[in-house]
Formats: C-alpha cells, sequence, structure tokens
C-alpha cells in the first residue's frame, strides 16, 4: 500500500517570482499536484517539474467556480493517494489566504501538512515603492486589514476605524475595491488628517506595477488601477512619491544609456 503524502501550503510571494522563497521553489519543483490560486503569475507556475499536475483552484473577484470543501476534499484526496502537494497562495498564506480552513481540515482528515510562508503583497509593495510600513519617528504599528469587511452592509461587520486608524500607525487595505469616498470620510471622522499620505498600488512587485500617490483628503478621486491592488495610508509614506519619480527618472537614463551604448 502507498503511503500517505504530505500537502504544503506555500506562499508564493508578492509577484515577482525572484521573490519567492528557496523552499518554495524547491517544493514547486518536485510537488505532484499543485493547486494554485488566481493570482499566481505563470513564471512561478513554470517552475513545476514536467510530473506535476497543476489545478487552478482561485475564486478571484467573487466568481466562485470551486468551494472552499472542494478544495480541501482534492487537498485530502490527491495526499491520500500519496503524492506530494503544493497549495499555492499569492503572499502568504496567512494572510487572507484561508489557511485557517485548509489547516483545519487537513488535521481532521490526519493529513500531514507544512506551512512555508511567503513575503505578503503589503510587504512586497512597501519595498516596490521603497518605503519601510515601521518608523520610529512616524509609525509604531502596521494595521492589515480586508477591504471586503470594510465594504460590508452590516453593520456590525464595519471597521471601526477609529481604533485602527491612528497617527502612529501604517494601514495596508488588501482587496479595496475602487470606490474611496466612503473609506475617506470614514477615516476623516476617525481623526486622520486630511494631507495624510496613501498610495494605491497595483500588481506590486512585477512588469505591470502603477502606483497613485495621493491623501486622503484626495483619495475619494484617485484613478482606478487594474486588481490587484493595495491601498496604503500613513505617515511612513511620507515622502514615497519623489522616492519613485527619481527613481523612475534613473531607470529612464539607464535604459536609454543602453540603448545608445548598442548602436
Amino acid at each position: 500500500m502507498k503511503s500517505q503524502g504530505k500537502v504544503y501550503l506555500v506562499g508564493a510571494g508578492p509577484g515577482d517570482p525572484e521573490l519567492l522563497t528557496v523552499r518554495a521553489s524547491k517544493l514547486l519543483g518536485r510537488a505532484e499536484v499543485v493547486l494554485h490560486d488566481d493570482l499566481v503569475p505563470a513564471e512561478i507556475l513554470a517552475l513545476a517539474g514536467p510530473q506535476a499536475k497543476i489545478v487552478n483552484v482561485g475564486k478571484r473577484c467573487g466568481a466562485k467556480r470551486i468551494t472552499q470543501q472542494e478544495i480541501n476534499d482534492q487537498l485530502i484526496a490527491a495526499a491520500r493517494g500519496g503524492r506530494t502537494v503544493v497549495r499555492l497562495k499569492s503572499g502568504d498564506p496567512g494572510i487572507f489566504g484561508r489557511l485557517a480552513e485548509e489547516v483545519d481540515a487537513l488535521k481532521a482528515a490526519r493529513v500531514a501538512h507544512e506551512i512555508v510562508p511567503g513575503i505578503t503583497a503589503g510587504m512586497g509593495a512597501a519595498a516596490a515603492l521603497g518605503v519601510s510600513l515601521t518608523d520610529r519617528r512616524k509609525a509604531a504599528r502596521v494595521v492589515i486589514i480586508s477591504g471586503h469587511k470594510a465594504h460590508s452592509g452590516e453593520p456590525d461587520e464595519k471597521i471601526d476605524w477609529k481604533m485602527l486608524a491612528r497617527k502612529d500607525a501604517t494601514l495596508i487595505v488588501y482587496m479595496p475595491g475602487h470606490e474611496f469616498k466612503a473609506l475617506q470620510q470614514e477615516l476623516l471622522q476617525a481623526g486622520l488628517p486630511s494631507e495624510t499620505p496613501a498610495v494605491i498600488i497595483s500588481r506590486a512587485t512585477t512588469r505591470e506595477q502603477q502606483q497613485e500617490f495621493t491623501t486622503i483628503g484626495n483619495l475619494g478621486t484617485v484613478r482606478r488601477l487594474a486588481a490587484p491592488s493595495l491601498l496604503l495610508i500613513g505617515w511612513a509614506l511620507e515622502g514615497a512619491s519623489e522616492k519613485s519619480h527619481s527613481e523612475s527618472f534613473a531607470a529612464a537614463a539607464e535604459y536609454a544609456e543602453l540603448m545608445l551604448a548598442s548602436e
């Protein structure tokens, strides 16, 4: 009888394949089954070996082609069939990745499993912007929030921004949507100054990255960026816009030099 396999719940990082951990890369190379989210890029999936069966089990933007129970069942069945399984999640599996639900299911089924962390999108976005999320002069805490809850219509599900939106905190809003007027008003009512820096960043760390620098006072008028996106708010972002512009200029100058050298 074939021995039972194992499930690895792996973080794929924020998008750039070079930010994948060594452990994650090795596991992909020897996986027999890879169940991945929609946001995992093709360049990372390409690291899986030729023996791997690759299955998209994403539920992006509320389009539920597959239920969480069905994902759990696939993980358990593959492991019980003696296979090495990688459950590949964008960013870090423990940040809005339904990790707890899958771990509970694996424990209940007595399936061996291991969590392999990844660089979460918020950390990747901050690095791509050239900023620190904490700064002893400006930000003593980081608050990670799901925009899905922020947009909930149920009174008991709404975020208490007065508890979270402190002047010494950096806020990272995952899945923020595209309409920020209501959030802008809630943040102002929570006591944050209108000049508090904010940035919306789309597809952070990838070649398609875009960002829009703004303030809470102008948050309701920013242009729409492609999903997936994040919203970062706080004084730790102060100066990020100028830094980004100068780095973009330097990158353009370097590219021009390369083109001239090749002629």
